[in-house]
């Protein structure tokens, strides 16, 4: 785990020195080793200090920071066959050795001719990642299915660049940043970026099945998929709200042998803090529960803000919990903390589809969850990832599975959402809930998200009146002076 970061100069000239200065802008992300490359060089030091560049100079370079969060994680760049590499995330599952990083296992898949077999890699590779590779006067750049992993690219006059984060495209003076685009591969030279899709998330069509059918499938596919993203581990947090997305991702993971810890987070005095301490004890499960004051929120919001690189202010209310959980999972020593992330899209949790079904019927509602799906990546993943890489935590997804979303998008809706009336929706993920012993009182409790339980929006809404001032202009008065250049807005 770490930070990515490549680059070509458009004129020929020299891009090593502008591959370390958006290094050092991202080394909260990995600071145990750094690594830079050239297509047939690559070197690495502890520290940049000690990173010594000198003897390279090319107009297409790589870099990477690691963020030794396993054993098998080691310094990259990494030599292959004519060509050098860095891999960002994780493939699902491990590789089979326990000291093979995943770098490895995709330096033995480009073999010795790159350009044809990158995209095999993101067409048979499950996991979340990004990988990129330079190769004579070139690089190219690849993304994972779901883009659970970040990364930005951008461009001008001089050069083409991509990132784990914005801020280090921002640092060298890129201005126009977006998200690279999820399933896809791009060639980077000096002609610019050449996008060419890979493997691109379709609609299936709907398949006939009953409810308990339907929640049995979906049970066997998250508890494998579950397991294939824990193959690695012997003990793990959960993100745990005491609703039926982070219970059955606990249940499941204690299911495949695992340890599990869940860790809950909140402001002082809230009252969902005693329907976790409930929902964990019905579980069996231990639970660790942080409470943060009104002047800590103060100060994480600005250190979010820095992170999520964005005034907005629903996405800084969601990050704030998130930033919490991984530094409580750190403190407790688990580098890795499983979230439900993605089950709202798949199985109707949102309000918003509720309203979606009233106005224009069925197929809009599952046209709308199929876009938030498509579009996770820009909403959610990429926020909670920089929230928690802060922390040298990895935050690993199971409902984020090629097999569970096919399955989750070949279901009819009357199995996620009953009604335009259906006040809990997720149907079939509560049935399957229950088939786990989970409590009626937990698989049945209606959503409510995580800036409203842990009191963050309300919070920040009482400090934004006091001051005068909305929500979102509070918000954004904070981000202009964690970017006083404007970067970002």
């Amino acid at each position: 785990m770490g930070a990515l970061v490549a680059a070509v100069n458009k004129a020929g000239e020299n891009v090593v020195p502008t591959v370390v200065s958006m290094l050092r802008e991202l080394k909260h992300r990995g600071n145990n080793g750094h690594g830079v490359a050239t297509p047939d060089l690559a070197t690495s030091a502890k520290t940049f200090e000690q990173l010594s560049v000198n003897n390279l100079s090319s107009s297409v370079a790589l870099g990477h920071n690691l963020s030794c969060i396993l054993p098998r994680d080691q310094p990259q760049p990494v030599q292959g066959d004519g060509f050098t590499v860095v891999f960002e995330g994780r493939l699902f599952p491990s590789p089979n050795l326990p000291d093979l990083s995943e770098v490895n296992e995709i330096v033995e898949k480009l073999d010795s001719n790159p350009m044809r077999n990158a995209g095999s890699i993101i067409e048979s590779c499950d996991g979340s990642y990004v990988f990129a590779f330079a190769d004579s006067n070139k690089i190219v750049a690849g993304r994972d299915l779901f883009g659970a992993t970040p990364l930005y690219c951008g461009e001008n006059d001089t050069v083409c660049a991509v990132a784990s984060e914005r801020k280090a495209l921002w640092k060298i003076g890129l201005e126009d940043v977006r998200s690279f685009p999820p399933g896809q591969l791009a060639v980077i030279d000096a002609h610019g970026f050449s996008f060419y899709p890979v493997k691109m998330l379709r609609m299936p069509p709907k398949e006939t099945v009953d409810m308990e059918t339907a929640a049995r499938a979906l049970q066997l596919l998250l508890l494998e998929s579950t397991r294939k993203r824990v193959s690695d581990l012997e003990a793990v947090a959960v993100a745990f709200s005491g609703g039926v997305d982070s219970s059955v991702v606990a249940v499941l993971a204690e299911n495949v042998g695992l340890n599990v810890q869940l860790v809950s987070v909140g402001l002082e005095g809230q009252r969902e803090v005693l329907f976790t301490e409930e929902a964990a004890e019905a579980l069996g499960l231990p639970l660790h529960l942080q409470t943060y004051t009104v002047s800590e929120l103060e100060q994480t919001l600005a250190e979010v803000l820095w992170l999520i690189e964005e005034p907005n202010p629903v996405n800084a209310c969601i990050a704030v919990p998130f930033f919490w959980l991984a530094e409580t999972a750190s403190k407790l020593g688990y580098p890795v903390l499983l979230a439900g992330q993605g089950a709202d899209e798949l199985f109707g949790g949102y309000q918003r589809y509720l309203t979606e079904y009233e106005r224009s019927g069925a197929e809009a509602v599952e046209q709308k969850m199929f876009h938030d799906i498509e579009n996770a990546y820009r909403a959610n993943f990429q926020r909670d990832n920089q929230a928690c890489s802060y922390h040298g935590v990895e935050l690993r997804l199971p409902f984020i599975d090629r097999d569970v979303v096919d399955f989750a998008l070949r279901l009819p809706l009357r199995l996620k959402i009953n009604s335009v009336e259906d006040r809990l929706r997720k149907r079939v993920l509560r049935r399957a809930a229950r088939n786990l012993e989970i409590p009626s009182f937990v698989a049945d409790k209606p959503k409510k998200a995580v800036q409203y339980t842990t009191g963050v929006t309300k919070a920040l809404q009482s400090l934004a009146k006091d001051e005068g001032l909305t929500l979102r202009e509070y918000v954004k008065k904070a981000f202009s002076r964690v970017y006083p250049s404007g970067d970002g807005d």
